[in-house]
């Protein structure tokens, strides 16, 4: 499966769209700042939407949309399915990065 994902700094923050085949573990890479660019300098790393493709090619053309579209467009998807935006990194069993990573080695949590 294929999963195109929508990330937010906060409900109705900054927003990113993207696609893996690993949903955990990218939205893992994300908050931990191992994802380098855009979402590490924004701070974008709650997973608010997400919907799976079976083909990479059908994930790839959805992404590449919404990618186009407008702003109000994206938040009413995301306010479709997540009223609330919650996280749903949490609800989908993701863990806690500084549980599982020894405090000397959380680069995210570090101040530059």
């Amino acid at each position: 499966m294929y999963d195109v994902y929508l990330l937010a700094s906060r409900r109705n923050g900054t927003l990113y769209c993207g696609v893996t085949n690993r949903l955990l573990a990218r939205v893992y890479e994300h908050k931990t700042k191992q994802a380098l660019g855009f979402t590490t300098r924004y701070g974008v790393d709650k997973l608010v939407w997400f919907e799976s493709h079976e083909l990479v090619n059908n994930a790839i053309t959805r992404e590449n949309r919404i990618k186009r579209w407008r702003r109000a467009w994206k938040v009413a998807l995301i306010e479709k399915a997540n009223p609330d935006w919650d996280d749903l990194y949490w609800k989908l069993g993701g863990v806690d990065p500084a549980v599982i990573v020894p405090e000397t080695y959380r680069m995210w949590e570090r101040q530059e």
